[in-house]
């Protein structure tokens, strides 16, 4: 085998590979052998006709195909190694000959992980980020905690008001026409949640129990119904039922009733330390982020598209995996239909996460390796460890569950985190 590497404009390159008469033969030979099985010839047992005589009835070239596809299982990966490059797309494959006497050769195009050109991390400065925990934030929560256990009493004495649930029959019409999915009795909407179309729950209020009204609503440009997307419409509603919110006094019985805590003073400072940790990860989370944004802003990078592309795939992965947990009877495209985009749409939407997400990855490699910043044996058992802790296995178990590539991405995982480290105690923050 012969290769030949061409290096192109944008990450490109073009690997030819040569393959000589003897070797195109045993490739032959071996799709013969993988065919033959399969093969009818008038006057022979099914998968008994000879060689040759199979290459005069069908041609010559029966089983190139085959042969085209063992010898590039066999030569591309060993092309690649000898080209020393490292590749990060498909390869787009040509056949340039093809001839028993001569053998074959073939091109491989292919796009390489591109060249990083760091800026001094001393010179980059990153905007400060910084969450903290006010009191209004604690009331806030303690209010939500009040929000999870009111309970809801009938009034029959008062109209409709602004956080009340309205138990209403309603049926939409476009144009005079009930359109589908527009009808519902006995439904009970909270008025001020925003559930149904802008102005509907607003003109509710005042409305007494008995009342039978017309809501006149527009449906939003962006509506996933196509056919009533940015339509007026008129809902005829009548109201059977007013609900009112009934809460608990904030003391220490209520505090027994929503957590594991005596008093309502305990519960306020669990509260707060909470929030403060939430607030404490959060600070370094988007500090990092702003940190990696300045670097990345700073880098020379020219990512090839097959690498947006791969990373989009994984964002797609993960959202099918998502959705079939979560909503076993619809499929991804169902998903994206129902947010108003096409598929393409949705991977085109994705393109900008994805450039900063590779680009933030290759600056994490560069630095890696320019600072020599590795994952021991001990980094990765200590790593393991937690892992095992928090889902109560044994370590062993969990080394025997990710296997070889797991372990090498719990590797690369810490090298990352040990390289952000290193990051931040190099770039300034303003």
């Amino acid at each position: 085998m012969k290769v030949t590497k061409e290096v192109k404009e944008h990450n490109e390159v073009v690997l030819e590979v040569s393959v000589d008469a003897n070797q195109f033969a045993e490739a032959v030979t071996k799709a013969f052998n993988k065919n033959k099985k399969d093969i009818a010839i008038p006057g022979f047992r099914k998968g008994k006709a000879p060689r040759n005589i199979v290459e005069k009835t069908y041609g010559e070239g029966v089983f190139y195909e085959d042969a085209v596809n063992f010898i590039l299982e066999d030569t591309y990966p060993s092309a690649v190694e000898e080209a020393d490059i490292d590749v990060v797309s498909r390869p787009e494959i040509d056949i340039k000959e093809i001839d028993k006497e001569k053998g074959l050769v073939y091109t491989a195009k292919v796009y390489v992980k591109p060249e990083v050109v760091l800026s001094d991390l001393k010179k980059i400065t990153a905007e400060k980020v910084e969450y903290t925990v006010a009191d209004e934030d604690v009331d806030k929560e303690i209010n939500n905690m009040l929000e999870r256990v009111a309970t809801f009493t009938e009034i029959t004495d008062k109209p409709v008001a602004n956080g009340n649930v309205a138990v209403i029959d309603f049926e939409g019409f476009d144009d005079g026409v009930p359109f589908e999915g527009g009808k519902g009795e006995n439904f009970e909407l909270t008025i001020g949640s925003g559930q149904f179309i802008p102005g509907f729950e607003d003109q509710l209020v005042g409305k007494n129990i008995g009342d039978e009204c017309d809501v006149n609503v527009t449906f939003p440009e962006e509506y996933h119904a196509k056919e009533l997307a940015g339509k007026p419409v008129v809902f005829k509603v009548k109201i059977n039922a007013i609900k009112e919110k009934v809460y608990p006094e904030l003391d220490d019985e209520f505090a027994k009733d929503v957590s594991e805590f005596e008093t309502f003073a305990e519960l306020k400072d669990a509260t707060r330390a909470r929030l403060e940790e939430n607030a404490k990860n959060r600070t370094e989370n988007e500090q990092a982020n702003k940190i990696m944004d300045a670097v990345i802003e700073k880098a020379e990078i020219e990512v090839p598209d097959a690498m947006v592309q791969t990373q989009i795939d994984d964002y797609v992965q993960e959202m099918q995996y998502n959705i079939q947990m979560q909503m076993p009877n619809m499929t991804f495209e169902q998903y994206v239909q129902f947010m108003g985009m096409t598929v393409e749409q949705f991977r085109d939407s994705m393109k900008d996460r994805a450039l900063n997400q590779v680009k933030g990855r290759l600056v994490l490699e560069k630095i890696a390796k320019d600072e020599n910043i590795d994952a021991s044996e001990d980094d990765v058992t200590a790593e393991v460890a937690k892992i095992a802790e928090q889902y109560k296995m044994e370590a062993d178990k969990v080394k025997e569950l990710l296997g070889q590539q797991g372990l090498l991405s719990v590797k690369t995982d810490i090298i990352s985190r040990k390289t952000l480290e290193f990051i931040k105690g190099q770039v300034k923050i303003k």
